[in-house]
């Protein structure tokens, strides 16, 4: 039997939480929520059971198989997992001959034989990932040099929580997860005090790439040009964004790439090698990073710092298109003529006057 009205099927279950309740006793008529909210407080005034709300934590990314990170205070007796008394932390990472997963599989840890505690019973072998430390280091930063706690108590209470973050939304279910949980637990501990480390969060957009693919004809494995794919059978194949310009590709910077081009047989069109390009994410996977060191020596580091500034909002995702590079290299070309149409700096140690006083203090308010 359905219990809510907007259901389809009667004889199927209504996962979703739109709708309003029916057959349900004294919860008909609420919308699912309203309808959570009030079962809880019934289930409470009958001394049945009390309200929680559950953290998840993503234990399951916690746990590390690699050597460099901090060491996880937790041993093994009889095949269960205990914690390492207080007495003995911190727990140091032992020395070990390779850093490389064992013959067997284990971590790099496993490696190190005599790294037992108490002599025979085995540590943990998965050390804590990056942003384990992250999530506490911002408070260490309050008093590095204090030997006797993380801070002192008088450094915590002036420094307070961080005023401002910008950090990728990638962080979200990783870093920002875990810092608000350590500083929720320290507080909880009286330790700092605050329980949210972050007074304001900004998640800056993600540069996007521009990806440039060819085509590969699967019959007869040949490159051929965009224009040439659209009634034959092909496969697309990323290549490095640097092997084209405004979608025209080096089919001789193509054949050095990778070996499987060096022979390759070319089908262009009027003499040109036209490529597909799409907007990703800017990853390695898709052999669309841009190196700014290239960029700089090509056009210098202010029309670097100038293209992103007119990226777009700080909090939109941006693709980055090195076609609007030259254009802001062109500005700032035109701009340098204005003022030094010969090439030469024209510059004077005289007092300025009232008129170019005036003239600079408009452009800064602007």
């Amino acid at each position: 039997m359905s219990v809510i009205e907007s259901a389809d099927n009667e004889n199927q279950v209504n996962e979703s939480r739109n709708g309003v309740l029916k057959h349900s006793d004294f919860l008909n008529g609420l919308t699912v929520e309203a309808a959570i909210v009030k079962s809880i407080a019934e289930i409470e005034s009958r001394n049945c059971g009390t309200g929680m709300v559950n953290y998840k934590l993503r234990d399951a990314v916690f746990g590390r198989q690699r050597y460099w990170g901090e060491p996880i205070p937790m041993y093994y007796e009889s095949g269960y997992p205990k914690a390492l008394p207080e007495s003995e932390l911190p727990l140091v990472l032992p020395e070990i001959d390779q850093f490389l997963p064992t013959e067997n599989g284990d971590p790099p840890l496993a490696r190190a034989t005599t790294w037992r505690y108490n002599q025979n019973c085995n540590y943990e072998y998965t050390t804590m990932p990056g942003w384990a430390g992250s999530s506490w280091y911002y408070l260490r930063y309050m008093d590095p040099n204090n030997a006797e706690a993380f801070a002192d108590t008088k450094a915590l209470e002036y420094w307070n929580a961080i005023d401002l973050y910008i950090g990728g939304s990638e962080h979200a279910t990783g870093h920002l997860l875990y810092v608000r949980f350590w500083s929720m637990v320290l507080y909880d501990l009286g330790l700092i005090p605050f329980a949210e480390p972050i007074k304001k969060l900004v998640n800056q957009g993600m540069i996007q790439g521009t990806s440039v693919m060819i085509h590969r004809d699967v019959k007869t494995q040949h490159i051929i040009s965009a224009g040439l794919a659209a009634h034959r059978e092909t496969t697309k194949i990323h290549i490095d964004v640097n092997l084209a310009e405004h979608n025209i590709v080096n089919t001789n910077a193509l054949s050095a790439w990778r070996d499987d081009f060096k022979n390759v047989a070319f089908e262009l069109e009027q003499g040109k090698l036209i490529a597909e390009t799409t907007v990703e994410k800017m990853s390695k996977r898709w052999h669309n990073v841009v190196n700014p060191d290239a960029i700089c020596e090509r056009y210098g580091a202010d029309t670097l710092r100038m293209y992103e500034m007119f990226l777009g909002p700080l909090e939109q995702s941006k693709p980055w298109n090195t076609s609007g590079i030259s254009g802001v290299s062109g500005f700032l070309k035109k701009l340098w003529r204005l003022f030094f149409p010969h090439g030469e700096f024209q510059i004077s140690d005289s007092a300025a006057t009232s008129v170019e006083n005036k003239i600079l203090h408009k452009c800064i308010k602007r």
